[in-house]
């Protein structure tokens, strides 16, 4: 797997990161969505320059210009529900691109620290001989991506994977580079190298789900 870290070099994203980490500025939501969408936005850009192109005449008011224009279609398929500001970045700059939604969450059958990933909805077009983008801001162990990804195969088998996430675990992204495809490209902006025994992220952010969007029930 041929990885993209953006915090290995300046950017402005390291704003952005710092602010969704701060406990006091991400009691702020919108501001907190916010942000994920920017980086959504960057990790968007970024991706981009690896897409197949082609040339397009265009009509000025003073003559043709030729400018190339991205060939390939995209699906995005972003996993619910922390992943919608994700997908929004994505969206901003991939304005045509088809979209798939799924949910995938951890079920404690036993109210403990172990849990399984549960993966119940699926809503999405073909992704036969496209771009499969998967979106998801928390990469912890790594087992939410994977699931999602044997779900979606079902509906057809893209020409390339892209995975984008925001704050990772070095821990699941070994596990995907095991898991997934070798030809396979991750775009994330910061990497965390350990999880705790509940397999969240430190330093992390916390649950970018409720940050997001409001507390929820345990299930």
């Amino acid at each position: 797997m041929e990885i993209f870290h953006l915090l290995d070099q300046n950017t402005i994203a390291n704003k952005f990161i710092t602010q969704l980490r701060d406990v006091n500025i991400q009691k702020d939501s919108m501001r907190f969505r916010r942000n994920i969408e920017r980086i959504g936005e960057i990790l968007g850009y970024e991706l981009s320059k690896t897409l197949d192109y082609k040339p397009k005449d265009v009509q000025s008011p003073l003559g043709i210009a030729k400018i190339n224009q991205p060939a390939d279609e995209l699906v995005i398929c972003s996993i619910l529900r922390a992943g919608i500001p994700l997908h929004m970045g994505l969206l901003n700059y991939f304005d045509q691109a088809q979209n798939s939604f799924i949910s995938a969450y951890r079920h404690h059958p036993n109210q403990d620290e172990e849990f399984e990933i549960k993966v119940e909805y699926l809503a999405s077009p073909s992704i036969d001989g496209k771009i499969l983008v998967l979106a998801d801001p928390m990469l912890a162990t790594g087992r939410s991506f994977v699931n999602v990804y044997n779900a979606i195969k079902k509906v057809g088998t893209p020409k390339e994977i892209h995975i984008v996430s925001v704050i990772g675990a070095q821990e699941g992204i070994d596990y995907l580079t095991r898991e997934f495809p070798e030809d396979t490209k991750m775009w994330i902006a910061t990497i965390d190298q350990k999880l705790d025994k509940y397999g969240y992220i430190v330093p992390g952010l916390g649950d970018a789900g409720d940050l997001c969007f409001g507390e929820k029930m345990s299930s």
